[in-house]
């Protein structure tokens, strides 16, 4: 095979390569930012002139917050200009192990004391379980409701208010089809604390980390 050839279908190799990576892929960037520019530039949120992610869990433990699924995290070594960095994936400890079974025991007893007007009711899964991310920004509805009554007591709202702040944004399954319906849990909070439309007219000060 001649030098000319074998120069000719490199070429041709790289002019191909070159439409897929840089050419298909930039039309598919610029089409998303046109189509979609929400969810393109990171589904980013600004509240009181302050910028959250809405795809981001984050642990909130107050009385007055909605709970999301367990994060593992560690903010103890990331650092970028002295401020901590959050950095979070799946535990990926066994469910066999006697030191998970600890975990969720603990997660429980927690998630018992802050509610004991479910007594007796199982505790749904999504409380007590990392995602495998260790990010998880959802919960189900059916976690959500589990915590009506503790944020009813916690924020001065009747319970049917705090279900109405839940169902504002509870999203249901994408296209009408896939996954389930599911509730963002940051904003959620931001709606409680008045910071996001709640239906209520009251305003507050969030503690949720910004972007």
């Amino acid at each position: 095979m001649s030098i000319t050839i074998l120069l000719r279908r490199s070429l041709v190799f790289l002019c191909i390569m070159t439409a897929l990576t840089c050419v298909y892929t930039g039309a598919l960037t610029l089409a998303g930012k046109a189509l979609f520019p929400f969810q393109a530039e990171g589904s980013i949120i600004t509240a009181k002139g302050r910028q959250y992610s809405t795809l981001l869990g984050q642990p909130f433990t107050a009385a007055n917050h909605l709970w999301g699924r367990p994060v593992s995290a560690d903010t103890a070594t990331y650092t970028d200009n002295g401020r901590p960095l959050l950095y979070a994936g799946p535990s990926n400890k066994s469910p066999a192990t006697a030191a998970y079974a600890t975990t969720l025991q603990e997660r429980a007893a927690r998630i018992r004391l802050a509610h004991p007007e479910k007594s007796g009711q199982p505790i749904p899964v999504d409380l007590l379980t990392e995602s495998g991310s260790g990010l998880d920004p959802h919960i189900s509805p059916a976690a959500a409701e589990f915590q009506v009554e503790r944020l009813a007591r916690a924020t001065g709202f009747t319970a049917a208010e705090v279900r109405r702040t839940i169902a504002m944004y509870t999203q249901g399954r994408t296209l009408g089809l896939l996954g389930e319906a599911r509730v963002n849990v940051l904003e959620v909070n931001l709606a409680l604390e008045g910071l996001l439309p709640n239906g209520h007219g009251v305003s507050g000060a969030s503690d949720a980390a910004p972007r």
